[in-house]
């Protein structure tokens, strides 16, 4: 009876260093890896912000010319939770060409993905027209959901040109909510979710857009 005490108690120990080991492991590895992570969504969304605006089309050091989005300081007053759930150093990036600014790109997150948040780049003209819309991080369904990235299909790219009146506000939605956006075969959720916060992207940005970029050089369009 001793001995198989002293077993189970050996195993025991044995299964709770195991336990320690692979929780420090996983641990450090996130670690190690965060770092990494957190590179390359940047670099991601580096790429994106020259997909949206061209780098022939502006002049300014686009990448540094941002305003904070935080919700304390001076902004404080701004609506972001249009935006989605955004990271406490979030920035909008402004684009300008012989010092005139022209598109405003705003960091967007849209909380109700199928499987997670959804990380996409909004560039919107001082008219209130989309210059573009890009997905920079997401954990969609292979095959299903990811279709918002550019790179496996052209879906993405429908949004520029748009504005909230065009289409009417009714019409931002999939269609199989009433809307004039396709949803993917099998998959609703995703582009329902990337329409609605893009949607609420452009309400953001005609609430606070002369508060982005000098009051001067903002013209409002339909």
């Amino acid at each position: 009876m001793n001995e198989l005490l002293q077993s189970i108690r050996k195993n025991a120990i044995g299964l709770g260093l195991f336990a320690i080991v692979t929780a420090g492991s996983i641990g450090v590895a996130q670690v190690l890896t965060f770092d990494q992570i957190k590179e390359n969504v940047k670099i991601a969304q580096a790429k994106a912000l020259h997909e949206i605006v061209p780098e022939s089309d502006y002049d300014n050091d686009l990448l540094n010319d941002t305003v904070a989005l935080a919700a304390e300081g001076i902004h404080a007053k701004w609506n972001v939770r249009l935006l989605g759930p955004l990271a406490d150093d979030a920035v909008a990036y402004i684009a300008r060409k012989d010092g005139q600014a022209h598109t405003v790109i705003l960091p967007v997150t849209a909380p109700d993905g199928y499987t997670a948040h959804i990380n996409m780049i909004v560039g919107v003209r001082l008219d209130g027209s989309l210059a573009g819309v890009r997905v920079v991080n997401h954990k969609e369904t292979p095959g299903l959901g990811d279709k918002i990235e550019v790179k496996k299909d052209p879906w993405i790219l429908q949004f520029e040109g748009l504005s909230l009146l065009n289409p009417e506000p009714d019409a931002w939605a999939v269609k199989k909510d009433g809307g004039e956006f396709d949803q993917f075969t099998g998959a609703t959720i995703t582009p329902r979710s990337v329409v609605r916060s893009v949607k609420l992207a452009l309400e953001f940005f005609q609430k606070h857009g002369k508060e982005l970029v000098d009051s001067e050089n903002l013209t409002y369009g339909n």
